[in-house]
């Protein structure tokens, strides 16, 4: 190269000519969160409408109705006095538990007569956070055998009405006649921290199954 010869420029990374900016190259896409379904279950007045309102980022979509005289017949309002309204199709909210990862969280019927809609509700679900109202446990016996029936993962959930449940842990999973690899757990569906590692049990409990 002869000293009139202008030196060669280093190629930019991203052609100007092209509309690209320096670096544009080396920049890694934000990809959304992964959508992952769970239900949240239990018998009537449990506090799963309390649950997903509790931790929904956003305005929790719910099918109450208004409590009838005739519901009052056939629904146990013995330790729910206060209650007057009652989920007759489902409840939905969500949570992103951090940048990957996403809840979307759906909150079943509590009655017998509305179980026809569960294995819709249930369909691609990683698994189950089933409420318990210790004082009725019968209340949960549906719900606890319908998860074990079709072998979806599924954890435990004691309500700690008034901050208190009437029966440990231990007694609890005797009484519902659990495996020992269910987890039971004591939680206040009031509070959005509380649900939040529920919930989490249940998401460590299905990443184990999916990692088996």
């Amino acid at each position: 190269m002869t000293p009139t010869e202008p030196a060669a420029l280093p190629r930019a990374h991203g052609s100007a000519r092209a509309g690209g900016t320096p670096g544009a190259a080396t920049q890694t896409p934000v990809r959304p969160p992964l959508p992952v379904k769970m239900v949240i279950a239990g018998g009537f007045g449990v506090g799963k409408t309390t649950a997903v309102g509790s931790i929904s980022e956003i305005e929790p979509l719910t099918t109450e109705a208004a409590i009838t005289e005739v519901a009052a017949g056939v629904d146990d309002l013995t330790h729910t006095p206060g209650k007057t309204t009652t989920t007759v199709a489902m409840d939905f909210g969500c949570i992103t538990i951090d940048p990957t990862l996403k809840l979307y969280l759906f909150g079943t019927p509590g009655q017998d007569r509305f179980g026809f809609m569960w294995d819709d509700i249930v369909e691609g679900a990683v698994g189950g956070l089933v409420i318990v109202d210790t004082r009725r446990l019968d209340d949960c016996y549906a719900a606890v055998d319908y998860f074990e029936h079709k072998d979806i993962p599924f954890a435990v959930a004691l309500n700690a009405f008034d901050g208190k449940v009437e029966y440990d842990v231990n007694e609890v999973r005797w009484a519902l006649d659990v495996s020992e690899h269910i987890p039971v757990v004591v939680f206040d569906a009031r509070e959005r921290g509380s649900v939040r590692d529920a919930l989490l049990v249940v998401l460590e409990l299905a990443l184990a199954r999916s990692e088996g």
